[in-house]
């Protein structure tokens, strides 16, 4: 899977989240809370529909992997090699 297909998934991810989601006001190096103004209900339910996709189990002690877009598919390319 490519870095593009997984920001893909990540964007996708978020945006069942919030749907009110502009994909293109996002920054991929921004802090997706402050962006997005997201609690953090909000935020377990995006690792969540990430692990549901992904098939990717991501601890709690990882969520910090995963404040922006471009950490999320870094994180998440390292985790599905």
């Amino acid at each position: 899977m490519t870095d593009e297909e997984i920001a893909k998934i990540v964007i996708q991810s978020l945006a069942s989240i919030v749907p009110e989601l502009d994909e293109a006001t996002l920054s991929p190096t921004k802090n997706l809370r402050d962006q997005l103004d997201i609690d953090s209900m909000d935020f377990l339910n995006f690792v969540i529909a990430l692990h549901d996709v992904l098939k990717v189990d991501i601890p709690e002690r990882d969520y910090a992997h995963l404040a922006s877009i471009a950490n999320a598919v870094g994180y998440l390319a390292r985790k599905l090699r």
